[in-house]
């Protein structure tokens, strides 16, 4: 997109507007958020070929339609630099087969964040992912409360094999322990992945409310699910996510109603904070992993850091080659990561997993991604335009500050999960990359469901508050 020159001494917002997006491109954006977070309730409902032949669908289709969008788009230096750095990758990869998969699988989610970016406005693009949410909300719970009263035992996924028991509990679809106290799976076969889904819910859902963006029962129900969902998953990752969370949503506030020339002190007392939270946490680290139930190998994910961190140190600089998920029956990845006849295919951090992969050099790349990608969803939050509020008054939507908290949720989690590295994950971290380089939040058309309560909120006539965002790129 590119900006028209303004007079001098003009503060221009730069809209990054997609345009009314139809019915049909809405519907796939749902699906392709939902297959991304909840991918695993496909492999183990369809299985593993039936996943496959969906998400191949869902990518030819969002490629379809983005093309028909006739707008052409750079990605951000950073993330353009990525994807080249991966692809390259197969020239110095020891399992290059592997790595040509993986780049086809990377590329294949890349394309599909930048069909979600480029053909929603991000009003659109927040809607189709609370759909998205509100699915997997409510199917998982439903789903366990089925499995805890009427099939009454444990579920292995219908399409995988897994020989004659007894079996892992990480095996199982649901372990049937909705009534008994344990920590639930959902649809996705998964506490830590179903939590993190329940946090992202929390956020949108959270934010749809205070926007009136939907029927105040509706909307109170959907936060209370999700909230449910998290308390059910107990989740050590999500629970320490949703600190940061907080944490990042009360300066963000606190900066929204401060002039920018007066924000030092938010930021300060930002830094503080968490150099306090930091230490706090490595002076209490015995307390606070007995409160969360955990040991001091952190559930064996510190043997699978030291594990990783050995062989990134074999080739430091470039890395083994991209692989994304680990392929097991290639070395050095066979054997890698065994916890309790478990092979786990990640390395529960995505820092050492880019490291790893390609090296210094892809984690230098990944890291400026991810901050500049941050420090363009920060001031998308805290400087949005304001519209008509109740009284006459103007403020600043909640929904500009959506992107930013999901995102500081999945940096949270990828100290302790691969996850932003795959899926849902990278389409979300791809598709915000791509928009918010775009500019500023603007309520716009497709903003409010017809019939929601939030129509009686006016567009705004004007750009007011915050700069130009070219000089933030």
């Amino acid at each position: 997109m590119i900006a028209q020159p303004s007079p001098p001494g003009h503060r221009s917002v730069l809209t990054g507007q997609a345009g009314p997006a139809g019915s049909f491109t809405r519907l796939v954006a749902t699906l392709a958020l939902f297959t991304g977070l909840a991918g695993g309730f496909w492999r183990d409902f369809i299985g593993w070929w039936g996943w496959g032949a969906l998400a191949a669908a869902i990518v030819v289709t969002s490629i379809v339609l983005l093309t028909r969008r006739r707008r052409v788009s750079l990605p951000p230096v950073w993330l353009g630099l990525f994807l080249v750095l991966i692809i390259a990758s197969v020239g110095w990869s020891d399992y290059r087969a592997v790595t040509v998969l993986a780049d086809i699988a990377q590329l294949s989610t890349t394309a599909v964040g930048a069909f979600l970016a480029l053909a929603l406005s991000w009003a659109e693009l927040v809607r189709a992912l609370a759909n998205a949410l509100r699915w997997i909300v409510g199917l998982s719970l439903l789903f366990e409360l089925v499995v805890s009263l009427l099939v009454r035992h444990q579920i292995l996924p219908f399409w995988t094999n897994y020989g004659p028991g007894p079996h892992p509990e990480a095996f199982y679809w649901s372990r049937n322990v909705l009534l008994h106290g344990g920590r639930i799976q959902g649809i996705v076969g998964n506490s830590n992945i179903l939590g993190m889904c329940a946090l992202l819910a929390v956020i949108v859902f959270g934010a749809q409310l205070a926007d009136g963006a939907v029927r105040r029962m509706r909307g109170v129900s959907w936060l209370v699910a999700a909230a449910l969902c998290v308390v059910l998953t107990r989740s050590s990752t999500v629970v320490a996510a949703a600190f940061v969370v907080l944490l990042a949503f009360v300066f963000a506030v606190w900066c929204r109603h401060r002039p920018e020339e007066h924000r030092r002190r938010v930021y300060v007392t930002a830094a503080a904070s968490a150099v306090a939270a930091i230490l706090a946490v490595l002076a209490l680290r015995g307390p606070l992993l007995a409160l969360l139930g955990k040991t001091d190998t952190l559930t064996g994910r510190t043997v699978i850091w030291h594990s990783v961190a050995q062989l990134a140190r074999q080739r430091p600089a470039f890395g083994w080659g991209w692989t994304s998920y680990w392929a097991p029956w290639v070395k050095p990845f066979k054997g890698l990561a065994v916890q309790d006849g478990v092979e786990y295919l990640q390395a529960h951090d995505a820092w050492l997993d880019v490291w790893m992969q390609v090296g210094i050099v892809g984690l230098v790349i990944f890291a400026a991604l991810c901050a500049t990608t941050l420090w363009r969803l920060w001031f998308l939050a805290v400087d949005s335009p304001k519209v008509p509020a109740a009284h006459g008054d103007t403020a600043r939507r909640a929904l500009a500050l959506v992107p930013f908290l999901i995102f500081v949720a999945y940096l949270a989690q990828s100290l302790a999960e691969s996850r932003l590295l795959i899926e849902g994950g990278w389409m979300l971290l791809v598709a915000f990359s791509l928009k918010s380089a775009q500019g500023q939040i603007d309520p716009g058309p497709g903003a409010d469901a017809p019939g929601d309560d939030a129509r009686r909120l006016a567009r705004p006539h004007g750009h007011e508050s915050g700069e130009a965002l070219q000089g933030r790129r």
